[in-house]
């Protein structure tokens, strides 16, 4: 379990903007504690422009490494590491997700409830959700994912911290034309479905909308555009892109959600694109929902949102 508990004031003092008031990285990161928890993560901190310690965001390594860091000193997972070519999380927007789901179940922290069943669609080599909602809540959880290397990945991050071990189940999809078939058993009910959809339709644009981050994080930091477009935030095919892209993808996953209208309580999905948002919630209303909830969520200059509907 998370090993820094905040207090009920901390835990309930209204942010507007911002990270979830429950999310423990509200205040930034502290690269001292971070390096002292985690000694690998000195060689990537320096000061920045502003004279204040951090890292360089464009490169891959160190952001890992942060990763790496977060998820030992906050969570108590130890030897956190992904493929080079995986998705990397980033690990305060990951753990808001999770927050939001809590408040959507009226769950309170501090108040541990191993009943509480959470399904991953397509958790990566990363593990991240799932992950998270174990520490940080102690939830039951099954990541599922269509790349049986992406597991075996995660397989090894449960194996070097047991307490996971009997929390965290993985189930490997082998069926690309579905998410919940094959996965949700007869019989089996969820409390709650996460999933972070690939973003593209295609390799090309992937790497096109890498090469934006890469040059909005240049130019924060006054220095020159790069010029070769490169996955440096990671994402291995499935993870970044399908056919159709988001649209496609949320289509297939609200379509399908409906046939499991009676074993998952609460269907959840990040939403990048807002052009999206609309089509989606007209799509699941169609379906018969009886609640849909759109959740925004802030981490810096970026905005995304979940989107939760419900049949119950």
């Amino acid at each position: 379990m998370n090993k820094h508990p905040q207090s009920e004031k901390s835990r309930t003092k209204p942010v507007r903007k911002g990270l979830h008031p429950k999310n423990l990285h509200n205040q930034g990161y502290d690269f001292p504690a971070l390096v002292k928890s985690h000694p690998a993560l000195a060689l990537y901190v320096k000061p920045n422009a502003h004279g204040a310690l951090s890292i360089d965001f464009a490169n891959p390594l160190a952001v890992k490494t942060l990763n790496a860091a977060l998820l030992n000193r906050y969570y108590d997972i130890v030897d956190w590491d992904i493929p080079e070519d995986a998705l990397c999380p980033p690990i305060p927007g990951r753990a808001d997700y999770i927050h939001h789901m809590a408040d959507l179940l009226e769950f309170r922290l501090g108040n541990e409830q191993p009943s509480i069943k959470l399904l991953d669609i397509g958790t990566g080599a990363n593990g991240i959700y799932p992950l998270l909602a174990c520490q940080i809540y102690g939830w039951q959880c099954v990541g599922s994912d269509i790349n049986p290397l992406s597991l075996e990945n995660v397989a090894t991050i449960i194996s070097h911290n047991p307490t996971l071990e009997d929390r965290f189940t993985l189930r490997t999809q082998h069926d690309k034309n579905h998410v919940f078939e094959g996965i949700i058993q007869p019989g089996e009910f969820f409390d709650v479905s996460v999933c972070n959809p690939p973003f593209h339709a295609s390799l090309d644009e992937a790497l096109k909308g890498n090469q934006r981050k890469l040059n909005n994080l240049a130019r924060s930091r006054g220095e020159q555009k790069t010029k070769t477009p490169t996955l440096n935030f990671g994402g291995m095919g499935a993870e970044l892109w399908c056919k159709g892209g988001e649209q496609l993808f949320l289509k297939k996953l609200i379509r399908e959600s409906q046939v499991y209208a009676t074993q998952c309580r609460w269907f959840s999905s990040l939403v990048s694109k807002n052009d999206n948002v609309k089509p989606a919630k007209k799509l699941i209303r169609k379906l018969g929902a009886v609640d849909v909830r759109e959740i925004e969520m802030n981490q810096g200059n970026k905005i995304t949102r979940i989107l939760a509907w419900t049949f119950m």
